[in-house]
C-alpha cells in the first residue's frame, strides 16, 4: 500500500492537485487496503484519512494501516475542517463516481465555513494506477479464473436439452461458490439458441434444445478480485453453420492471443480478431469490443476496441474475447483472461474450449 500511496501522491503532483478525495469502493480499496462498503479516502502530498461511519471504524483501522482514520456521521462538516487544517487549495474529485448531488453538498459546506478549497473534477486518476497489476493482484486474479474454470468443467457437460437457461445459470453459481468464491462478478449469461444473437443476454426460462449454441459468459469475485470466462457449448448436435461461426471467431480469438505484445495499443490488438472475422464475412456481427481489463471491477483499464489508444503493458490483465451474433440463429463467444509478463501473454484461462458438452475435460 505504500507503494500505491507514492504513486498516487506522483500522479496529484502532475495534475497540480493538493490532496483527492476518493469516494469509488474499489478505488478506496485498492489506495488503503479498507473492504468496508462506506467511506472516503483524502490523500494529500503529507497526509492520509479513511473517513467512515461508526460501522467500520475498527476494521479501517485494522485494514488501512497507513491511514488516520476518522469518525465520520451524516454531515459533511468533517471535509471543510479537513481542507482547513491541511491547508488544501485544489481537491480533486472523482467525477466518474461521484454524484451530482453528492458534490453540491460537499461544495456547499466548504463555502458555509469560509473555505478557500475548490473542489476539481478528475478523471481515472487511481484507475489508471490499477491498470498494471502486481504479484499480489495477479495471483488473486489467478485463484478468481481458477474456481471459474473448475466450475465450468463441472456443469458443461451436465448440460442438455430440457434444461432452461436459468438452470444452468445457477448451477454455475453454485459450483463458484462451494469453491470457495464469494459473489459472482456479474449476473451470469446462459443464452441459448436465437437469445445468444443477445451479447448480453440474462439467463431466463428459455428451455434448451437440440442442437442450440449456448453462450455462457460467467465469473466470480475472490478476495475482491474478478475472473470473466465466456465459453460456447452445444447440447445434441450442431449443423455446419455452428461449426463454421465457431471456428471462425475460435480462429480470431488464437490469432490475437498468439499475436498481442506489450506497447501495442487496444486497438491494435482489436484489429487482429476484427480483421479475421471480417474476412470471413462476419465483420457487421462483431459488435463490442474484443476486451477489457479485469481486476477489482470485472470492466476496467485497459480497454481493447476499434482504434482504443490504451497502451499495454507488461502486468495488465485483460479479456480477449470476440464473437459473432447473428440475429434469429444465435452466437458464439469465446473468452479468456490473460495477462502481459516479458512482453508476451500469458494465457489464465484454462477451461476447454471443446463446444461438445461430451468432450468436456479432453
Amino acid at each position: 500500500m505504500k507503494e500505491r500511496l507514492e504513486q498516487l501522491r506522483r500522479a496529484l503532483r502532475e495534475r497540480e492537485l493538493d490532496a483527492i478525495l476518493i469516494s469509488s469502493a474499489e478505488n478506496r480499496r485498492y489506495v488503503s487496503g479498507f473492504a468496508g462498503s462506506a467511506g472516503y479516502l483524502l490523500v494529500s502530498e503529507a497526509d492520509a484519512i479513511l473517513a467512515t461511519d461508526f460501522r467500520y471504524v475498527e476494521q479501517a483501522g485494522r485494514q488501512a494501516p497507513l491511514f488516520q482514520v476518522r469518525r465520520i456521521g451524516g454531515a459533511v462538516d468533517w471535509l471543510p475542517e479537513l481542507a482547513k487544517d491541511l491547508d488544501l487549495g485544489r481537491v480533486g474529485i472523482e467525477s466518474e463516481n461521484m454524484t451530482v448531488a453528492s458534490h453540491d453538498v460537499f461544495k456547499k459546506a466548504l463555502t458555509e465555513a469560509g473555505s478557500t478549497a475548490e473542489l476539481v473534477a478528475t478523471s481515472a486518476v487511481v484507475e489508471d494506477l490499477r491498470g498494471v497489476k502486481d504479484a499480489g493482484e495477479i495471483e488473486l486474479l489467478e485463484r478468481a479464473v481458477e474456481i471459474s474454470d473448475q466450475a465450468f468443467e463441472e456443469v458443461a457437460p451436465t448440460v442438455k436439452p430440457g434444461m432452461t437457461e436459468e438452470e444452468v445459470a445457477w448451477q454455475l453459481e453454485m459450483a463458484m461458490r462451494s469453491r470457495g468464491a464469494e459473489s459472482i462478478s456479474f449476473d451470469i449469461i446462459v443464452a441459448a439458441g436465437p437469445n445468444g444473437a443477445l451479447p448480453h443476454h440474462r439467463a431466463g426460462k428459455k428451455i434448451i434444445e437440440n442442437g442450440d449454441p449456448v453462450v455462457i459468459d460467467m465469473g466470480c469475485v475472490y478476495e475482491g478480485y474478478c475472473s470473466d470466462l465466456s465459453r460456447t457449448i452445444v447440447a445434441g448436435s450442431p449443423d455446419e453453420s455452428f461449426r463454421h461461426v465457431y471456428n471462425t471467431v475460435l480462429g480470431a480469438q488464437e490469432q490475437a492471443e498468439d499475436s498481442v505484445r506489450a506497447g501495442m495499443t487496444g486497438g491494435e490488438t482489436d484489429a487482429i480478431s476484427r480483421e479475421m472475422i471480417a474476412s470471413a464475412g462476419f465483420g457487421e456481427n462483431f459488435g463490442h469490443s474484443l476486451g477489457h481489463g479485469v481486476g477489482l471491477e470485472v470492466h476496467e483499464y485497459p480497454r481493447l476496441g476499434p482504434k482504443t489508444p490504451d497502451r499495454l503493458e507488461n502486468g495488465m490483465v485483460f479479456t480477449i474475447e470476440p464473437g459473432i451474433y447473428l440475429s434469429g440463429w444465435g452466437g458464439v463467444r469465446i473468452e479468456d483472461m490473460v495477462v502481459l509478463e516479458n512482453g508476451s501473454p500469458r494465457i489464465l484461462s484454462k477451461a476447454h474450449k471443446s463446444w461438445s458438452v461430451g468432450q468436456a475435460g479432453e
